[in-house]
């Protein structure tokens, strides 16, 4: 999935690049806490819940971070997914996709990582107005 912004790439990056960062734009994430030398976060949820991703890989050059799911209770195995902030100029495109194996009906975890992504580009276009 991706977003336009009317904002410029950089100051995107700025806010949502950080392995850490999640808490600060994404309205479902209320804590994230850095371990392993800062190489695994778990998220704290709104409505109760932790999520423990792993960094794959970060190149701030290209504005592109990696992840994957090491523990979750969300219905997927195998989860991988990479966000990255392309763009020039006042204007930027965040895109976010993943790639998983559902765990039950694919079409219902596809559903859920759709809505995780969609709630946080979304409130990237309200902080960017």
């Amino acid at each position: 999935m991706n977003t336009k912004l009317n904002v410029s790439a950089d100051e995107a990056w700025r806010l949502i690049g950080g392995f850490n960062a999640l808490p600060d734009w994404h309205p479902a994430v209320e804590k994230s806490e850095l371990t392993e030398e800062g190489q695994t976060r778990t998220l704290s949820l709104a409505g109760g819940g932790t999520i423990v991703e792993k960094l794959e890989k970060m190149d701030d050059g290209s504005r592109t971070y990696s992840y994957s799911i090491v523990d979750s209770p969300l219905p997927v195995a195998n989860y991988h997914a990479t966000i990255r902030v392309s763009g020039e100029g006042d204007d930027c495109t965040i895109e976010w996709s993943g790639e998983f194996d559902p765990l039950g009906a694919e079409e219902e975890a596809a559903d859920v990582i759709r809505g995780i992504y969609q709630a946080g580009l979304d409130n990237l276009n309200k902080m960017f107005g």
